[in-house]
């Protein structure tokens, strides 16, 4: 007969395992949350939570919990993360980097597995497989480290372009060869092992595309026809990625990881169906996966490796970071259009990430099962080259950018939806205090008046696709939705959230509204936040401006404060605070700002109203 586990024993085994799936969750985005708040790189406080966590304390025992579900739990999350990863590269952007990146994902993995693997064996006395392994482990970056890096750096595009395509690139192609290389070193003699690298490079190719390529094309095909309704085309999308992902690890180990990248490139660069909205998708679920991953790898670490650590880790480190990055792109730049100024900034950004971390916890894990030398180093090592060279880069990258020259400033311009007559001549304010201003419009008479007052303008609706790259954003960092139609300025907010962010989407009330949230007529998620004052919606602000209301920039002083301005214009609507940096903040409906002596306040003002008129 079957064992039975006693009730109240398997109920308290259920409790424990509840609790630390819990804790794995709330831990990992606690910590997204924390390092957001305090503006420092996520992934720092992820590995030190799952340290702490686990070998620190004890608490979180990843093994105990998920048990034989852990490996391919970690894989299947890495490969959708890697197919996010895909989506988000569009290939109009490799017209002046395509070689640049060719070589970096190609010579550059070369030269930084051999170096590294040479720097393994002279400082960490590792033996020649373990060391070889051990580079090709550390060739990747990923997106994981590298997107927001470049959130933070705001480098020139063709440096962030380069270093995305890198980052993205090069994690299925450092995995595969970790994988290779492990496949060699456990064929045993030199024959046997040529024979298995070049057998599995071939199958690694030829997989990865050809599934990758139908699971893509597939996914077309269903939304084409209109046989998957919305609300399921986001799961649909999913089960494809995690379907042909199994489907090409089956075929050939680790192959999967270039399927999910593959097939997140061709959906997101066809024209045939719109795919927005599953990217989105999968762009949240990135943010949950990255933080539990890094929770349970870190969490999964033994406290006598961490002990072993010591100097020789710390200057396999340095060397990674000043000899061996340095080096991989000074070759595989040499005759590319970068200048040397972007060169040495794209040399001293090379963060590894979630890839790595998985990768080599999943194969250290099997040498140890078959007792090769040098296999428990591993991953100790390739979290401590994480977590460093995620600080090192995380520090200095910004600094850096700017010192050289090609850190593009943080966008303070604004994008207004609507080139209606009061919105000309709040844009034109702006204009005149030398912040970046575009406007956009269907209706082209709006849209020359516009251009005829000195401001650019677009011609064309701001709810297509086509917005996003037709209109010019270089120096605008926000949208203020501001026509007649409530459900276009939802809508383009919408449009513009994963540009600007949704904290820098902007849209007037509609008309009607009230600061109650139960009352609320669009649904905070599915709009911008609100302007400038509860009940400041079109008509409202269009009836000031007939009766004669004009956009006046006051500067406040220590002698004229904000109260001062308020008791002169006892009706002004406040619209904008500038710094004398450059810096802009819209007022909204709810938590408005509070000026300050030394900033400039624009506002809406009628200095022929009575004190006593409200808005």
């Amino acid at each position: 007969m079957p064992r039975t586990i006693p009730y109240s024993r398997s109920t308290a085994l259920s409790q424990e395992l509840l609790l630390a799936l819990a804790s794995i969750v709330t831990l990992g985005i606690a910590a997204e949350w924390v390092a957001w708040r305090a503006g420092i790189p996520s992934i720092l406080l992820l590995l030190v939570a799952g340290v702490v966590a686990g070998p620190v304390t004890g608490f979180l025992q990843p093994d105990a919990v998920l048990g034989d579900l852990l490996f391919p739990l970690v894989s299947i999350s890495v490969a959708i993360i890697l197919f996010e990863g895909g989506a988000s590269l569009r290939l109009d952007e490799l017209r002046h980097i395509g070689g640049a990146v060719r070589n970096l994902v190609t010579l550059g993995v070369l030269v930084t597995w051999l170096l590294g693997a040479a720097t393994g064996m002279f400082l960490l006395g590792l033996q020649a497989g373990a060391a070889l392994l051990l580079g090709a482990i550390l060739t990747v970056t990923g997106p994981t480290v590298i997107v927001p890096l470049l959130r933070s750096m705001r480098p020139v595009p063709q440096v962030a372009s380069t270093l995305k395509w890198e980052g993205i690139l090069i994690d299925p192609i450092g995995a595969v060869l970790a994988v290779l290389v492990f496949e060699a070193l456990v064929a045993g003699g030199p024959g046997a092992a040529t024979t298995a690298v070049l057998l599995g490079l071939g199958k690694t190719v030829t997989v990865g595309v050809g599934i990758g390529a139908a699971a893509a094309g597939l996914m077309i095909w269903l939304l084409d026809r209109q046989w998957v309704p919305e609300f399921l085309q986001s799961p649909l999308s999913l089960m494809l990625v995690v379907a042909a992902f199994a489907a090409s690890n089956n075929v050939q180990p680790e192959s999967g990881l270039l399927t999910a990248t593959l097939m997140g490139m061709a959906l997101t660069n066809q024209r045939t169906v719109e795919v927005s909205h599953i990217i989105e998708f999968k762009e949240n679920l990135r943010v949950l996966l990255i933080s539990s991953l890094f929770i349970i790898l870190a969490a999964r670490l033994e406290v006598a490796h961490l002990r072993g650590l010591g100097g020789a880790e710390f200057a396999f480190v340095a060397a990674l970071v000043l000899v061996v990055r340095p080096a991989a792109v000074a070759l595989s730049t040499l005759r590319s259009e970068l200048s040397w100024r972007e060169r040495t900034l794209i040399a001293w950004v090379a963060p590894r990430g979630i890839v790595a971390a998985a990768v080599s916890a999943i194969i250290a894990l099997e040498l140890e099962e078959a007792r090769y030398a040098g296999a428990s180093q591993l991953a100790p090592v390739t979290f401590l080259v994480i977590i460093l060279t995620v600080a090192i880069y995380g520090l200095t990258a910004r600094p850096l950018a700017r010192l050289l020259g090609v850190a593009l400033p943080s966008p303070q311009g604004v994008l207004f939806v609507g080139a209606h007559p009061w919105a000309r001549a709040v844009a034109g304010a702006l204009h005149d205090a030398d912040v970046p201003v575009r406007l956009s419009d269907t209706n082209y008479t709006n849209v020359r008046e516009a251009r005829m007052a000195g401001l650019e303008a677009y011609y064309g609706s701001t709810l297509t696709e086509a917005a996003l790259d037709a209109v010019d954003l270089d120096g605008v960092g926000r949208l203020l939705a501001v026509t007649a139609n409530a459900e276009v300025n939802s809508l383009s907010a919408l449009n513009f959230g994963e540009v600007f962010g949704r904290q820098e989407v902007y849209q007037l009330p509609p008309e009607g509204q009230t600061a109650a949230p139960e009352t609320n007529a669009v649904r905070k998620g599915l709009r911008g936040r609100f302007l400038f004052h509860p009940e400041a919606d079109y008509w409202t602000i269009t009836a000031r401006f007939d009766s004669g209301a004009e956009v006046k920039a006051t500067r406040l002083t220590a002698e004229f404060g904000y109260a001062d301005f308020l008791e002169r214009w006892p009706t002004a609507l406040p619209l904008f605070l500038l710094e004398d940096t450059g810096r802009l903040t819209v007022f909204t409906a709810q938590d408005p700002p509070q000026p300050q002596p030394g900033q400039t306040i624009v506002a809406l003002v009628d200095p022929r109203q009575r004190p006593s008129d409200t808005l």
